[in-house]
């Protein structure tokens, strides 16, 4: 896979980079931004920040902090976008919770979509594709915010072979039985919702579907989503039924910002660390 950089900035030591590839599997180009601690040939380990609705490859490298955290380290951090871009499909412009900056790290099937809304493929198969390929790393774990947690968490579990371990802030659960969720499942799935299930991380968890190590979820209390898209407590039950090992953290005064994610970057990066 050839891939193009299109700008870097020295970072605590290393190299944030900015990256455009054509994509086999969202027939578009796609872009990631990523930290490089250390020299390519140094690398040990990844960890795959997936982001949440309305973000691009460049809320999370921007203002999250992860640079200082990960400085000295082996560990570097990919960041891609959240959906394919350039296209007019049918309503993909209309709202901020489908469509552009929406993808919802599922593969699409319903009509124009199942042809670029490949995201988890995408994420699956390209960027641990060219992790490996132009960057030399193959162990990885894998973490997001909000629809980006959903994202980590469904991809994460499925795919316990390639990520070692699995985090999220303020992730959302159970799309199925929420308004995000559901509007999204539905628009790129189709109404049938026991097609639903395998991108929903509380189903699959009732399921059977585990972590070999535990997850660990913050989510700030003061979290205006709490209550009606994230649906924290669902997860909480069904790995608590079903012998998930889960931390989930609730703090106090904590919005859905990355302000709140700034705050414990470095908790959520010494996790993985561990594990890497």
């Amino acid at each position: 896979m050839e891939l193009t950089k299109i700008k870097e900035n020295k970072t605590f030591g290393g190299w944030t980079q900015y990256f455009e590839h054509d994509s086999e599997v969202t027939k578009t180009k796609m872009k990631f931004s990523c930290y490089l601690p250390c020299a390519i040939e140094e690398l040990e380990s990844c960890i795959i920040w997936l982001s949440g609705l309305t973000c691009t490859e460049e809320n999370f490298i921007t203002k999250a902090g992860a640079q200082k955290v990960l400085s000295g380290s082996k560990t570097m951090i990919i960041c891609p976008d959240t959906s394919p871009r350039g296209l007019e499909l049918p309503n993909e412009h209309d709202s901020y919770d489908f469509g552009s900056g929406a993808g919802f790290y599922v593969n699409a099937t319903s009509e124009g979509y199942e042809n670029h809304y490949q995201m988890y493929d995408y994420i699956r198969g390209e960027i641990v594709e060219l992790l490996e390929s132009h960057f030399g790393v193959t162990k990885l774990s894998i973490m997001g915010h909000s629809m980006g947690g959903h994202g980590a968490l469904i991809l994460g579990l499925k795919e316990g072979g390639v990520f070692k371990s699995i985090s999220a802030f303020s992730p959302i659960v159970n799309p199925s039985r929420c308004p995000w969720g559901q509007k999204a499942l539905e628009g790129y799935l189709g109404a049938d919702r026991s097609k639903w299930i395998e991108y929903d991380a509380t189903e699959l968890i009732n399921t059977g579907i585990k972590s070999e190590n535990p997850i660990l979820i913050d989510q700030g209390l003061a979290d205006e989503f709490l209550e009606k898209e994230l649906l924290t407590d669902n997860f909480v039950k069904a790995c608590s039924n079903n012998n998930q090992a889960l931390e989930v953290r609730f703090q106090e005064g904590y919005d859905h910002s990355y302000f709140f994610i700034s705050t414990f970057i470095e908790d959520h990066i010494k996790f993985h660390q561990k594990y890497l």
